[in-house]
């Protein structure tokens, strides 16, 4: 299998007039340079270097998640140097994110001519009241409209939200995968909504008006809309967002549920409620657990936190936990003298569904 290199070129805030209660672009990307295109030229060299391309799936990708709001001649000069790396063979893809209120086909037939194959948007909530109350600027049907001319061109489609914004609740977010869901991009990432610097959402916070999701409940309510993903086929790319120099409680980070690790917590809840279903159903008392080696760190995410709550709750401190390769990744096997049974993600996914109709 190729490792996967992202060669990650950030356009921040450029060609966005708009104010999203939550983006302040330099403090999130960190970066403050000017972008153009000696800058992406000299960034996908200076990657290169460091890869093993032969081995490798190499995409240069343009964050920021307003690039299609630069003129048509701006995308295009960032662009150049990114299709001729890729016509050259020295990378293997060209990714970027945009805003769906920022998507036509001249654009789109511009983005392919210069190599762009990925297309994410920056959707962050599919509930009218929610984006109105973030300042987004654009209704759901912009969603529709610009994801079906994404996937009508041959692109490939990815869906960003972001739970926890003003006026969002657990329903809400529900509300917004499904709606994902009938969509049906190739892959999505959720966002926990942090408190950064100079952003409105910080003065928000800071008047009392407006309360980010408290860890704890944005990894329970992620890893219920993460196991609606896995039951729909959707490959869920990115939980929690990427840390940065900056993004660290006491520099740009002033409140909400951050963690380095956010989406290992999100897996080890789940994995630790799997051996909390099999439990019950099948009425154990004195078992082993079993798992993948590399499944082992998932298991045992934050110290213990989510395997330590499971045994509290089972009441039997002397449950063993074994490692064997055997097993599939991100599966639980649990075992007795009378029972043997595997149950993957995607298996307690279906399961979860079944309950929930």
């Amino acid at each position: 299998m190729k490792s996967h290199y992202i060669i990650p070129i950030f356009v921040p805030h450029k060609g966005c007039p708009h104010d999203c209660v939550f983006c302040n672009q330099k403090h999130i990307t960190g970066q403050v340079d000017k972008v153009d295109s000696a800058f992406v030229e000299n960034e996908i060299d200076k990657y290169l270097t460091t890869i093993n391309s032969k081995d490798s799936f190499v995409e240069v990708s343009f964050f920021g998640g307003s690039f299609t709001g630069l003129s048509i001649d701006e995308q295009t000069e960032l662009l150049k140097p990114a299709k001729k790396a890729l016509d050259d063979n020295k990378v293997d893809a060209i990714r970027l994110s945009t805003r769906p209120d920022y998507i036509n086909e001249v654009i789109l037939a511009n983005l392919k001519n210069y190599g762009v194959s990925i297309i994410e948007l920056g959707v962050q909530s599919m509930d009218e009241d929610v984006l109105r109350l973030s300042n987004r600027g654009h209704s759901i049907d912009v969603v529709y409209k610009a994801s079906q001319l994404i996937k009508y061109n041959g692109f490939t489609l990815g869906l960003q939200m972001m739970v926890g914004l003003p006026g969002d609740d657990e329903a809400k977010d529900i509300k917004t995968v499904e709606e994902f869901i009938k969509i049906k991009p190739d892959m999505v990432r959720i966002y926990p909504a942090l408190v950064i610097k100079d952003t409105l959402m910080e003065r928000m916070y800071k008047s009392g008006t407006f309360a980010p999701y408290t860890l704890d409940n944005a990894i329970d309510i992620c890893s219920r809309l993460y196991l609606k993903f896995e039951y729909a086929g959707i490959k869920v790319i990115r939980i929690g967002l990427q840390p940065t120099e900056n993004i660290a409680f006491g520099k740009d980070l002033i409140a909400g549920p951050f963690h380095p690790s956010f989406r290992e917590h999100v897996e080890s809840k789940i994995l630790n409620d799997m051996i909390l279903v099999l439990k019950r159903e099948y009425n154990l008392n004195e078992f082993t657990i079993g798992v993948n080696p590399r499944t082992i760190s998932k298991l045992f995410a934050d110290k213990k936190k989510y395997f330590n709550n499971a045994i509290k709750t089972i009441g039997n401190n002397k449950i063993k936990v074994i490692q064997n390769n055997n097993i599939p990744i991100d599966s639980i096997q649990v075992m007795d003298s009378n029972n043997c049974v595997t149950l993957s993600i995607i298996q307690y996914a279906k399961l979860i569904e079944k309950k929930n109709k």
